[in-house]
């Protein structure tokens, strides 16, 4: 965990990472059978200070983003972490590296879109800025209210294209624990 880098022994660590969870909202109800990993995104229908391709700024229900392939999760999240250093230029980059976890999960669903295919992919202009998430944001809230549970759509960032899927409910995980982890 990276709350170890703060601490000198476990026993430390322990405790500050459980002062630190009697800070997070609590897991709602339906997502409390989940491993942590897939239940986190859930936890977070408090305020949320910025908005994501599915999810707008200010209190808004969670959103478990995810991709179909290790390398788009990466080309995503590096993209992510040069944004914020980009956005803070004093912010020093760190000095060491840090490690991140890949994981598969399973997930079904009878109510999902793709954003690739039918009428949806006429408007992929829309779903396709960088950094402007407005319309992508107003789809889910849509797409909530008849009950969507995912939706698939193409990375901006894969240099491949590849697939993302935001998973707008935890009830769309078909099993409670992630299926492999890899670091």
């Amino acid at each position: 965990m990276s709350t170890l880098k703060l601490v000198d022994t476990l026993d430390e660590q322990q405790q500050l990472e459980a002062l630190i969870e009697d800070t997070k909202p609590p897991v709602p109800p339906e997502c409390r059978h989940l491993h942590y990993l897939l239940s986190t995104p859930f936890r977070y229908g408090a305020p949320y200070p910025t908005g994501s391709r599915f999810r707008r700024a200010g209190i808004s229900e969670g959103v478990f983003h995810a991709a179909e392939a290790p390398e788009t999760a990466v080309a995503e999240m590096t993209f992510h972490r040069l944004l914020f250093f980009a956005e803070s230029p004093d912010t020093p980059w760190p000095t060491n590296p840090a490690e991140y976890t890949a994981f598969a999960a399973e997930y079904r669903s009878k109510k999902a879109i793709d954003l690739t295919r039918g009428r949806l992919k006429a408007h992929s202009a829309a779903w396709s800025h960088p950094t402007g998430y407005s319309q992508c944001q107003a789809l889910a809230e849509s797409a909530r209210m008849a009950a969507i549970e995912i939706i698939r759509y193409r990375s901006v960032r894969d240099p491949k294209k590849r697939m993302n899927l935001a998973l707008l409910t935890c009830r769309a995980f078909a099993k409670p624990e992630p299926l492999s982890l890899q670091t």
